[in-house]
C-alpha cells in the first residue's frame, strides 16, 4: 500500500533514444520498454549501450530507477549512491536514493538523504511516511498540512490511513480517485483490502473482480483472493487460488515469492512454520504474529511470549494477540499479573473506535469481560457474533463456560456438545464444567461416567470432588456417596466420610420418600461398610430394621 507513482522519479518525460535507423529488426527505445513498464528490457537496453559506448543521456539515473520499479532495491542503491559521489549530481538523486532506502527499511538513512534533496511533493510524502514509521506525531501533522489535492499526495493520505488502521477514511479517498480515474484499475485492489481487513469479505472479492478480469495473472491482486478465500471458506480453496502463483511468480519478485511461501503456511494450518516463518520476521509484517500463533497452537506458551514481549503493539492484530499471549501466559503461571495486562489489551481494542463493532472488536470485549469474571457482559459480546462461529469449538468453549457461569446449565451443556476437538474434549476445565451441567440438569449418572473414563490423576481427584460436593447439593445422594466413598478410600480426610455418611443417609431419606428404587439400599449398606468408623454399625442397623420391616432384600 505504499504511493504508486505515475511519473518517473527523476521527472520529465523520459530523453529521447539514438534515432538513428538500422537495418532488419528494430531496436526499442528507452521511451517505449519504459511506457510497457519493461524495466528488465530498459535495463538490458542501457546495459548493452554503456558497454558497446552509446552512451544514454542520463543512462545511470534510468538503470537506478527501472531496478526500483522491478523490486531490485540493492541493485538501486548501487545507481544511486555513486551518483552522489559525482560532482556534478543531479539534486533530484537524493531523494531518489531516500526511496530507495526506505523500500529496504533503512529508515535513518532514508531521513537523512530526503533532507538533502530539494523541497519537493515526492519528498514530503516520504516524509511523511518515515515520520509514520517513527511514530514521530508532530513531523506525521507537519508533512500532512503541506499534502495537496492532488493525486499522489491523496494516495499517499490513503495509505497512511490504511497503516493506521482507519480503513474506511482510505476507501473513501480511493473512491473518490476512482471516480474521475476509472483507468488507474490498481485502486480497486487497495479497496478490496481495506474491505478485507473489515472483514467485509465478500465485497473485497467483488471488488477484486474488478481488476483481475483486466490483470488476471496479478500476483497481489490473486493473493488477496487466496486470503478472502481462506477467510470465507478454508485453507484448501485459499490454496487453490494461489497454485498457478506459485509456479508462475517471477523471480524479479522475490517480495512476492516471500509472501506466497508464509500465506501457504497459513492456510496450511502452520505446517512448514519452522522452516519459513523464521527468516521473514522483520521481512513480512505478519511472519511474526503467524509463528506466536503457531506456538500457541503447540502449547509452547513460553517461546511465544519470548517473541512478543518486546513488539510495541501498533495495530489491532497485535494488541489482540499480545492480550492472548499474556492470558495463556497467566493461566499457566498463576500470575495475576499477566491476565491483568491480557484484559488490559483487550478492552483497549474492543473499545476503540475502529475496532468496537467488528467482529474482532467484539470478541475483545467478551474475553476482557471473562478475565473480570462478568460472565453476562461477556454473553452480550458473543451472542452478537454467534452466528459467525456456530462450528467454531474455541467459540464455544469459552460460549458455554459463560452459559454456565450464569446458571445456563441447559444450553451450556448443549454448546459443550458441539465441540468436536479432542483437545479441548481432554481439557479438565472442559470435563468439570461438563460434569457440573450434567448434575444441574438432573443427569448425575453422565457425570460419573466422564469420571470413570479418566486415568487417576489430580484433575481426576478433583472431578471427584466436584461430582461429590454438587450432587450433594442437588440432592442427588447416590452419586455424592459414590464419589465420597472413592475419595475417603484415596484420602482419609475426615470431612469425606463426613459427606458419604450425609449423602447416605440422603439416599436412604429418598427411597423412604419413595423418589430413589429401594434396590439402592443394598449398595448403599456396601458403601457404608467399607468404612471402618464407629458410627457405621448404628447407621447400618437402622437401615437393615427398614428393610426387614418392609421386606427389601439388602
Amino acid at each position: 500500500m505504499m504511493l504508486s507513482r505515475a511519473k518517473p522519479a527523476v521527472g520529465g518525460t523520459p530523453p529521447p533514444g539514438d534515432r538513428r535507423r538500422k537495418k532488419g529488426k528494430k531496436v526499442p527505445q528507452l521511451e517505449e520498454l519504459l511506457a510497457l513498464r519493461d524495466f528488465t528490457g530498459a535495463i538490458a537496453l542501457l546495459e548493452f549501450k554503456r558497454h558497446v559506448g552509446e552512451q544514454e543521456e542520463d543512462a545511470d539515473l534510468w538503470i537506478g530507477y527501472s531496478a526500483f520499479h522491478l523490486g531490485d532495491y540493492k541493485r538501486a542503491l548501487e545507481e544511486y549512491e555513486a551518483l552522489t559521489k559525482q560532482p556534478a549530481c543531479n539534486p533530484d538523486v537524493w531523494v531518489n536514493l531516500a526511496c530507495t532506502y526506505f523500500f529496504l527499511g533503512m529508515y535513518t538513512q532514508a531521513e537523512q538523504a530526503a533532507l538533502k534533496a530539494p523541497k519537493s511533493r515526492l519528498q514530503n510524502r516520504l516524509l511523511f511516511h518515515l515520520a509514520h514509521k517513527f511514530s514521530d506525531e508532530k513531523k506525521l501533522m507537519s508533512s500532512h498540512q503541506n499534502l495537496q489535492d492532488i493525486t499522489e499526495d491523496q494516495l499517499s493520505l490513503a495509505s497512511i490511513h490504511y497503516m493506521r488502521s482507519h480503513y474506511q477514511e482510505a476507501i473513501d479517498i480511493y473512491k473518490r480517485i476512482l471516480l474521475d480515474n476509472r483507468e488507474y484499475l490498481a485502486l480497486n485492489v487497495y479497496v478490496a483490502l481495506c474491505y478485507y481487513k473489515l472483514d467485509y469479505y465478500d465485497v473485497s472479492q467483488e471488488v477484486l473482480a474488478v481488476y483481475l478480469q483486466q490483470v488476471p495473472d496479478s500476483t497481489i491482486a490473486l493473493n488477496l483472493k487466496a486470503c478472502n478465500h481462506f477467510r470465507l471458506y478454508n485453507g484448501k480453496a485459499a490454496e487453490a487460488e494461489l497454485k498457478n502463483l506459485t509456479d508462475s511468480a517471477s523471480s524479479s519478485f522475490e517480495f512476492g515469492k516471500e509472501l506466497i511461501k508464509h500465506n501457504l503456511v497459513v492456510f496450511r494450518g502452520g505446517e512448514g512454520a519452522l522452516q519459513v516463518l523464521p527468516p521473514l520476521v522483520d521481512v513480512i509484517p505478519e511472519a511474526r504474529l503467524n509463528l506466536v500463533i503457531y506456538y500457541l497452537r503447540q502449547d509452547d506458551v513460553q517461546e511465544a511470549y519470548n517473541l512478543i514481549k518486546d513488539l510495541e503493539p501498533t495495530a489491532p492484530q497485535e494488541y489482540i494477540l499480545k492480550g492472548v499471549v499474556n492470558a495463556a501466559l497467566g493461566q499457566e503461571m498463576g500470575s495475576r499479573d499477566h491476565l491483568k495486562i491480557a484484559q488490559q489489551f483487550f478492552q483497549l481494542v474492543g473499545e476503540s473506535a475502529s475496532e468496537c463493532d467488528t467482529i474482532p472488536g467484539r470478541q475483545c470485549m467478551s474475553s476482557c469481560f471473562f478475565l473480570l469474571r462478568q460472565f453476562g457482559n461477556v454473553l452480550i459480546y458473543l451472542n452478537s457474533v454467534k452466528s459467525y462461529f456456530y462450528n467454531d469449538d474455541t467459540f464455544n468453549f469459552n460460549y458455554a463456560q459463560a452459559k454456565a457461569a450464569m446458571g445456563n446449565f441447559s444450553e451450556a451443556e448443549e454448546v459443550f456438545l458441539l465441540i468436536q476437538s479432542e483437545k479441548i474434549k481432554n481439557d479438565f476445565v472442559y470435563l468439570s464444567w461438563l460434569a457440573r451441567c450434567y448434575i444441574m440438569n438432573k443427569k448425575p449418572q453422565l457425570a460419573w461416567k466422564l469420571y470413570l473414563k479418566m486415568e487417576t490423576s489430580g484433575e481426576s481427584f478433583n472431578l471427584l470432588q466436584l461430582i461429590a460436593n454438587d450432587c450433594y447439593k442437588m440432592r442427588q445422594f447416590y452419586y455424592s456417596a459414590k464419589a465420597f466413598d472413592v475419595l475417603e478410600r484415596l484420602d482419609s480426610n475426615p470431612e469425606y466420610w463426613e459427606g458419604k455418611r450425609g449423602a447416605c443417609v440422603g439416599v436412604f431419606q429418598m427411597i423412604l420418600a419413595g423418589r430413589e428404587a429401594k434396590e439402592t439400599l443394598r449398595e448403599v449398606l456396601h458403601l457404608l461398610k467399607s468404612t471402618g468408623n464407629s458410627q457405621v454399625e448404628y447407621i447400618v442397623r437402622i437401615m437393615k430394621k427398614w428393610a426387614k420391616e418392609n421386606r427389601v432384600p439388602v
